[in-house]
């Protein structure tokens, strides 16, 4: 396990590039087998391309808005000080680092933004307290517990079909949550990978002599702005807790408000809303979640960045049908059985080109769900496959671990080796439940 574990190690800080870079790879990849395989001229793919770049800012809003709620909300003083009592457990460094990944794969299956905040935070108090620790292996295990996230009640395609207006009701109507998220083998699968990942980085686990440690400079936590000593009446409001708690309260009027007249309608918008105003609260004023917000921010910089080389390479991939040929063959060799696994694999291999759950929804979801129907395989088993596609090659795919490594103030090669092994361990987890469980 050591000995391959090191290979993906050598082979990722060898020969993996920078994410931005891996994203313009993946473009001129998606250009070239779109000329190739759909009978496209070049002007055509590129029109495709060109209409993409900027189709999906919507979402690209979405998801930023995901991540800087999630990092503000994670924080906030009491989500620190939870955290810091949670890396005071661990009594070596290979307890240190199956804590980490258990934690953060329990906090992504709950948001896969705040799990990412949390996985990145308490890595960090982790390194603070544990000597001896392997940096880069600790934020691998961090990043690890994302592979559960689309399993779990943020994910976007559970919440997308569980809304009136998805793109495949007039075949299947609404899905509930409770068919997808809260079903019994979906909680099975998902439960065995939180419970494996510790165990994979108790057996990956470095001797002594291969440590890499980081520098405690790198830890050292940025200074809030000492408060102004002279008190303005524009200083007191945003200082005012009373403030703080009204604007506060009205948010969760109405969130109580949308569950009570909507159910369980746990859409993204809605998880955003959540965690905005739960940090606001947790952060007591409205000045300190300014100033939380201000540092959140700085995480979704390359998200930001890539989104609409995702949106260029979102629009090779349907505009062409590209995405359609990779998903009908695998629907073409499909039994009633195998269907859902190579819903699974073939969304993995689209995962990589289009790294969102909600774009990959709206590419695989027209073609295998009316496929799925004609086989007799359960629609909400179907959608579940293409999600656990998205999750899957997450791992080896550099988009997500931006705002992660930001906090961990790591680059992609320093984790991506050991991401490989998630990426195995958790393909085999998923294929078998698959299988055998659905």
């Amino acid at each position: 396990m050591k000995g391959l574990t090191n290979f993906f190690v050598k082979i990722a800080q060898k020969y993996l590039p920078d994410a931005f870079l891996f994203a313009i790879i993946l473009t001129l990849i998606a250009f070239a087998l779109a000329l190739g395989l759909t009978g496209k001229g070049v002007i055509e793919v590129l029109a495709a391309w060109g209409g993409g770049v900027w189709g999906i800012l919507a979402f690209s809003m979405q998801m930023v808005m995901v991540l800087v709620t999630g990092h503000a909300l994670a924080s906030s003083p009491p989500i620190k000080r939870g955290l810091a009592a949670l890396a005071s457990a661990p009594k070596n460094p290979v307890q240190g680092i199956m804590l980490t990944a258990f934690v953060t794969g329990i906090a992504c299956w709950v948001n896969w933004g705040f799990g990412l905040i949390v996985g990145a935070l308490l890595a960090r108090e982790v390194a603070k307290k544990v000597r001896g620790i392997d940096y880069g292996m600790l934020v691998a295990a961090a990043y690890s517990g994302f592979v559960v996230w689309h399993g779990g009640i943020s994910g976007s395609i559970p919440l997308a079909i569980a809304a009136k207006g998805h793109i495949v009701e007039k075949l299947v109507g609404v899905i509930p949550v409770s068919r997808t998220v809260f079903a019994p083998w979906n909680l099975v699968i998902s439960g065995a990978m939180i419970v494996s990942l510790p165990i994979l980085f108790m057996f990956m686990a470095k001797g002594k002599k291969d440590v890499v440690e980081i520098s405690p400079e790198l830890l050292a936590e940025e200074p809030d702005p000492a408060p102004s000593p002279h008190a303005t009446p524009a200083t007191r409001l945003e200082n005012s807790r009373i403030v703080n708690w009204v604007f506060g309260l009205m948010g969760v009027a109405y969130l109580v408000y949308h569950f009570a007249t909507k159910g369980f309608d746990l859409n993204l918008n809605i998880v955003n809303m959540l965690f905005l105003f739960a940090g606001l609260l947790l952060h007591g004023t409205p000045i300190n979640y300014v100033r939380a917000v201000d540092k959140a921010i700085k995480g979704a910089g390359g998200i930001a960045l890539q989104f609409p080389l995702y949106g260029g390479i979102q629009g090779i991939m349907v505009t062409t049908g590209l995405a359609g040929i990779i998903a009908n063959w695998f629907v073409s060799f499909s039994t009633v059985d195998t269907f859902p696994l190579f819903t699974f694999w073939a969304g993995g291999i689209i995962n990589f080109f289009i790294p969102s759950g909600g774009g990959q929804w709206v590419v695989q979801g027209p073609i295998n769900i009316p496929a799925g129907i004609a086989l007799g395989v359960d629609p909400a088993v179907v959608a579940m496959g293409i999600s656990y596609g998205d999750q899957w090659t997450n791992m080896v795919q550099p988009f997500w671990a931006l705002p992660l490594l930001g906090i961990a103030k790591l680059g992609i090669r320093d984790i991506m080796g050991y991401c490989m092994m998630t990426l195995l361990v958790t393909g085999v987890i998923m294929s078998l439940g698959l299988l055998f469980l659905v």
